[in-house]
């Protein structure tokens, strides 16, 4: 019901571009977000009947305070809340400040400690309009590079082509690469990504811009015992936690896991 949806509004559509070297799974779908992914999380945003959305809002420390969750982030005064769900990467969750690090018990935190992610870096380079890349593909999937993984012609693989927007090319690093250099300059780093795109793709024109982004915590590799989907930390008030590393990184497990919130916050109402 949830890609039936999607697909009715035009957030998703069905991949119909070419992606070389891509594992097909038997009886799988393969979607692809025409305005990218953000695009998904939007659209659920502006379901939710009026809800206050603030973005970069870096959360710091969880105490409890007369009944209630006092949230503290890095700017502007602490907030107080009757229930906080949150489903940032799992080490983030560990890593936050007060009264949360006693209220995980010894058996929950060595399930947490347990998870493991994968890192990468991702390179996005843009055009100007009307600039061509002549290759067959959208995508393709590389096998035999140590830095490259993932090359996307993202507006051919989106299927907006246009003569009104430049093109852009999207690179993810390998697993081993980004682990090697998770920690490096940034900027030594972006040039590596690309002497090693030259090589592959000779034929890329000079892009107009430049964006390279390092991704720490990438996709599960490893989930909570028995993909829970969610976990309660303590129930009165309610701090729950959850996302993809308690279930999988791909979007049946985002919505695997947020059906389980949903549950479990609806039973403590």
């Amino acid at each position: 019901s949830f890609y039936e949806e999607l697909l009715c509004h035009g957030i998703l559509k069905p991949l119909m571009a070419p992606v070389e070297g891509m594992v097909a799974k038997e009886g799988s779908c393969n979607y692809m977000a025409p305005q990218g992914i953000s695009s998904v999380v939007k659209y659920y945003l502006n379901q939710s009947a009026g809800a206050d959305v603030f973005y970069e809002q870096h959360v710091t420390c969880i105490s409890l305070r007369d009944g209630k969750w006092e949230v503290s982030r890095k700017t502007g005064p602490p907030e107080q809340f009757d229930i906080v769900i949150l489903t940032m990467p799992v080490p983030q969750i560990l890593q936050l400040q007060g009264d949360i690090v006693n209220i995980i018990n010894e058996s929950q935190k060595q399930q947490l400690e347990s998870v493991s992610y994968s890192s990468r870096y991702a390179l996005g380079l843009f055009y100007e309009a009307g600039t061509r890349i002549d290759v067959p593909w959208a995508a393709q999937y590389i096998t035999d590079n140590p830095c490259i993984r993932f090359i996307s012609i993202d507006n051919k693989k989106r299927n907006i082509e246009s003569p009104e927007i430049g093109p852009s090319v999207v690179v993810h690093t390998t697993v081993a690469f980004g682990s090697e250099y998770l920690d490096s300059d940034p900027a030594e780093v972006q040039q590596l990504i690309l002497s090693h795109l030259e090589r592959i793709v000779p034929s890329l024109p000079k892009p107009a811009s430049i964006k390279c982004q390092k991704w720490r915590y990438s996709q599960v590799t490893k989930a909570v015992p028995n993909s829970p989907g969610q976990m309660i930390l303590h129930t009165q008030p309610l701090l729950i936690c959850g996302g993809d590393g308690f279930t999988c990184s791909n979007f049946d497990g985002c919505i695997d896991s947020a059906l389980s919130l949903a549950e479990a916050v609806k039973s403590h109402l």
